[in-house]
Formats: structure tokens, sequence, C-alpha cells
């Protein structure tokens, strides 16, 4: 499930605005990817454990594994791991994504 994404950095970003949630990778927008599978109506959400962070979980895994199967496979657990426990404004690195994955696979 590891990927090599072959030198290329990317840099997810959460933060909390008056007018609600944003959610970026490099900047732009993160796709919810509620085509893959619909954990929740709500969209995006961190912090805690649920269907929010989850269907958040799916979407960062969704777009750096490149592989929507193996995303909802692993997107329980890296919600467990690292979504609940971000805080209000976070940054999550593609070497911080892949040292969470590695991590659940060596368990």
């Amino acid at each position: 499930m590891l990927r090599d994404v072959g030198g290329l950095m990317k840099t997810y970003a959460g933060t909390r605005t008056i007018d609600g949630l944003l959610v970026t990778v490099d900047g732009a927008p993160l796709a919810t990817r509620q085509d893959v599978r619909k954990f929740s109506d709500a969209g995006f959400e961190w912090g805690y454990v649920g269907a929010a962070p989850q269907q958040l979980a799916l979407a960062i895994l969704c777009d750096h594994l490149g592989n929507p199967d193996a995303a909802l496979s692993a997107s329980e657990n890296f919600m467990k791991k690292a979504v609940s426990i971000f805080d209000n404004e976070w940054t999550m690195s593609t070497d911080e994504v892949q040292s969470v994955l590695a991590k659940e696979a060596g368990s």
C-alpha cells in the first residue's frame, strides 16, 4: 500500500475559517472523494473519530496513493492514527502520510 511518490512532495492543509472548513492539497481544494465512498454528507472534519474525519482520510489517501480501493481500505486506520489528532489548523506532507501508512503496515 505504500507509494513511491518519486520525490514529488505535496502538502495537505486544513483550516477553520469564518466560512467553514477549508482543506487543500498544494493550495488547491481537496476533492471529498464521495464518489469512492460517502462516509459523511457534511464533507470533511477532523480532531475526532467519526464519519466526517474518515471522509477526510479517504480524500487524502485517494490523492496520495492514486488508488481508490487501497485508500478505502486504509482510511479507517489513517483516520484514527492521523486525522483524529489534527488541531484546528494542520498541515501534513506526503512524507508524513507515508510515515503513518508505513507504521500501519509494520504493525
